[in-house]
């Protein structure tokens, strides 16, 4: 995953996975409705603390990789 709109669409489409609404995955994970619909918003400046703990409360992860030089 490399931009918001992929992060977003991922939380979205797990969301729905696990049949969660959007006010039941904001309680798990400790953040506010309007967070969470910035993120499947892709709303590009959200904070990444938050974002670990919405990823978390789904059994996602956040992972870092290197790629090749341009």
């Amino acid at each position: 995953m490399s931009t918001a709109a992929s992060i977003g669409a991922t939380v979205k489409r797990r969301r729905r996975e696990l049949g969660l609404s959007q006010d039941e995955l904001a309680e798990l994970a400790s953040v506010s409705v309007r967070f969470l619909r910035d993120v499947e918003h892709a709303k590009a400046t959200v904070r990444l603390d938050k974002l670990d703990d919405v990823l978390r409360a789904l059994g996602l992860e956040t992972a870092l990789q290197v790629r090749p030089p341009r």
